[in-house]
């Protein structure tokens, strides 16, 4: 079968190898979409935390099922299924307290191990969900919307509430779905005018509001002057993060959805001054994932939306590059296998 490995930063190949063999309790999946994630694309940059090579990139995957190993009940082949991507340890303090998603020893799909840019990928059972009635489309955005809906229970957004999600980018979406869907009044911050215009078109928040011009001010004037109960930064970018702090109103909370490999520090003062809560937030769980399907299946949230570029399994390494510039207007982009 055909997979494409991250042999080192900056370069993709394609091998041959064989199909992974099933131990009992594991499903084959065979794989229909891989989206492209902010973690694949600061992998081949080499800049991405948690990360060794050679790897097989890609865990925000959909496909169905080709082969079942001994013990499985409850699947059969060809059941369309998204895979849930974090492999948890199920023993340690995270995951006794019902934390999967931030396991110590946690494995994930595409990081620590091999992903879903190949043909074929044996997958535990307990961590596949079975969907009726979605496209493959939809199912592949499954887990990048999870990571959306996680931030927005962990925020615990209430009703009314002016919240800011600065960043407008695949995650930052998700957020802006999440939040309208708990019926927040949503602010959408980003410096690109492009990720903007496509946020207003297909998602809609209550307000846009360009970070190049004095953001600040505008966002006071559209809160009356309390500012965003709750700030959601989805940008993967150190400095941006750090000026989230200051958009946050007394008693506000600031969820940093995104990841950096760099310290992120903040005024203390004006932190204690607000008595502000300082979250993140990391991966989702099943119980996030499986919010998502019921809201894609309901119609509150839009998946296929946010794909904007896609390309077959054979032409994928030669287009990969493009797709971590801005000027090519990606939002999302997904193999086709």
């Amino acid at each position: 079968m055909k997979t494409i490995v991250c042999q080192e930063p900056g370069h993709l190949v394609m091998k041959e190898v064989s199909r992974p063999a099933l131990k009992p309790g594991e499903a084959l999946v065979r794989i229909r979409r891989v989206g492209m994630c902010g973690t694949d694309l600061h992998a081949f940059r080499g800049v991405q935390p948690y990360f060794t090579y050679p790897r097989i990139l890609g865990h925000e995957i959909s496909g169905e099922i080709a082969d079942l190993g001994q013990g499985v009940s409850g699947f059969k082949s060809g059941d369309p299924v998204v895979i849930i991507p974090y492999v948890e340890c199920g023993k340690c303090i995270a995951c006794r307290h019902g934390k999967t998603n931030c396991c110590v020893h946690l494995n994930l799909f595409g990081v620590q191990w091999d992903g879903g840019m190949q043909e074929y990928l044996s997958v535990p059972v307990d961590h596949l969900i079975k969907t009726q009635g979605l496209s493959f489309d939809q199912m592949v955005m499954v887990e990048c919307l999870g990571i959306g809906a996680h931030a927005v229970r962990r925020s615990q957004l209430k009703l009314g509430d002016f919240t800011l999600v600065i960043g407008a980018g695949p995650i930052g979406l998700s957020v802006i779905q999440f939040a309208k869907e708990a019926g927040a009044r949503v602010i959408a911050l980003d410096v690109l005018e492009s990720r903007l215009e496509f946020c207003r078109r297909h998602f809609k928040p209550d307000h846009v509001v360009d970070g190049r011009r004095d953001p600040m001010k505008e966002i006071e004037s559209i809160t009356g002057g309390d500012y965003p109960t709750v700030v959601f930064d989805a940008t993967g970018n150190a400095k941006s993060m750090m000026n989230a702090f200051n958009f946050i109103a007394h008693g506000g909370k600031l969820i940093l959805v995104s990841l950096v490999k760099e310290n992120i520090t903040f005024y203390d003062p004006d932190f204690h001054r607000r008595e502000t809560t300082l979250l993140s937030s990391r991966n989702a769980t099943r119980q996030d994932m499986e919010h998502v399907i019921r809201s894609i299946e309901t119609g509150k949230v839009d998946a296929s939306s946010l794909i904007t570029h896609r390309a077959k399994i054979d032409e994928v390494i030669s287009v990969f590059e493009s797709w971590l510039k801005p000027e090519t207007g990606v939002v999302k982009a997904v193999m086709e296998i």
